[in-house]
């Protein structure tokens, strides 16, 4: 009787912990600010951070910090032109390759109805599928994968944007 009540609880735990939680699934429609530009963007448990297709990256200082510039083409042509403060380097390691450095900004994410700010690493992902790779730093504490799903949540995120 004991186990079946310690059993009890621990699956009601889990329940009230996954009730607080969005479902989303493994590709969503998210917006990115500023410009709050739509694009699809795969979410991965297996990848530790985020990253974001960009092009023309161009490093310069402002305000005795490292500053880039770089243009973003979400899947409707749209291009814009953003610059940001370079927060850190990313050294990215892939097999069989060397490690790449990847400057890396803070950008404001809306996936569903969360936004976050979030770090961001800047590359080229014109090999991949998905403009943008949502990874555990942005996905943890919010969100549940259903893995057979996709594009469920539009993001609406208006009043955390500004």
């Amino acid at each position: 009787m004991m186990l079946l009540i310690v059993f009890l609880v621990i699956i009601t735990s889990h329940l009230s912990f996954a009730e607080d939680k969005q479902t989303v699934g493994w590709v969503e429609m998210v917006s990115i600010y500023p410009g709050n530009l739509k694009i699809k963007a795969k979410l991965d448990t297996g990848a530790a951070n985020s990253s974001i297709n960009v092009k023309n990256i161009k490093y310069f200082h402002r305000d005795n910090n490292t500053w880039v510039k770089f243009d973003f083409q979400n899947f409707k042509g749209r291009t814009e032109t953003f610059e940001a403060k370079v927060v850190r380097t990313a050294q990215i390691k892939r097999l069989g390759q060397e490690a790449a450095s990847r400057p890396v900004i803070r950008l404001g994410i809306c996936v569903g109805l969360t936004y976050k700010e979030s770090e961001v690493n800047l590359s080229d992902r014109s090999g991949f599928n998905y403009q943008m790779l949502i990874g555990r730093s942005f996905l943890a504490g919010s969100f549940l994968i259903d893995p057979e799903i996709s594009f469920v949540n539009q993001p609406d995120c208006k009043g955390e944007t500004g």
